[in-house]
């Protein structure tokens, strides 16, 4: 029996050790993945504490074959596109000055998420799924539905648009124009 398997047996008696394992289990990936998809932290964490609201809330209703993973995934990208269509009518906040040490991880972090925000959002989900959380082509196909085949290609393709993108916005000696 899995820890996913233990866990799950604990909320089904009604256990609430359970919920505080599976947040532990899952908490840290889920934010990753939401940091990557929507613009700030705060919006993130909001996601993450509503991805996992939902799954408690329709608990009941899921059954666990497995593929607990992909279900998260589903659920907390959901969120994320509900927040961020939201978030489109409100004003944009000013930002927040960053601490010096780091800052050039930083923009480097921002310029691929912008860069990554180019993309179709067929194409975005992939590339975030594969090195934002690191993923396996398999577990990309589990989540989103579709062939590993189907998966493989459409990364091919994002990989293809984001160094043609890349190259357009080079002078020929890795400098921004």
């Amino acid at each position: 029996m899995t820890r996913e398997d233990e866990i799950f047996e604990k909320l089904k008696k009604g256990d609430p050790d359970g919920a505080e394992e599976l947040v532990r289990l899952y908490y840290a990936e889920i934010l990753r993945y939401c940091l990557f998809r929507l613009p700030d932290r705060s919006m993130a964490e909001d996601a993450v504490q509503e991805t996992f609201l939902k799954v408690f809330r329709h608990f009941d209703d899921y059954r666990h074959r497995g593929h607990f993973r992909a279900f998260l995934y589903k659920v907390a990208a959901n969120v994320c596109r509900d927040l961020w269509r939201k978030r489109r009518w409100e004003p944009v906040p000013e930002q927040i000055p960053v601490e010096e040490k780091g800052i050039r991880e930083r923009e480097d972090r921002e310029d691929f998420k912008r860069l990554v925000a180019l993309l179709p959002e067929e194409l975005r989900e992939i590339v975030v799924l594969r090195f934002s959380q690191e993923l396996k082509l398999k577990e990309i196909a589990g989540i989103t539905g579709l062939p590993a085949r189907t998966v493989q290609s459409r990364l091919r393709r994002a990989l293809k648009l984001l160094k043609q993108e890349l190259e357009g916005r080079s002078d020929g000696y890795g400098q921004k124009k």
